[in-house]
């Protein structure tokens, strides 16, 4: 069972907005990370998942083992939150 999420969006991004509405669509707390506020968080999240596009979706485990999942993946999403 996940710990914790966390979702690195921006404000135009529509995979964003689909990720976080399926998670709430089960019921499921995130924290949001929008890089448009906070830019001095995009290499904290661009170290973490090797990307440049967002969502980037960090899931903690109970044993603080971190999953990242970069874009609308339900197929690594679903399984991570498991």
């Amino acid at each position: 069972m996940a710990k914790n999420i966390t979702i690195y969006t921006t404000n135009t991004c529509s995979y964003c907005v689909m990720v976080k509405r399926w998670l709430g669509s089960k019921g499921i707390s995130y924290e949001e990370v929008n890089l448009e506020q906070y830019p001095d968080r995009q290499a904290e999240a661009l170290s973490m998942s090797g990307a440049l596009t967002v969502p980037i979706t960090v899931v903690t485990k109970n044993d603080d083992s971190k999953e990242v999942i970069v874009g609308y993946n339900l197929a690594r999403l679903a399984p991570a939150i498991a």
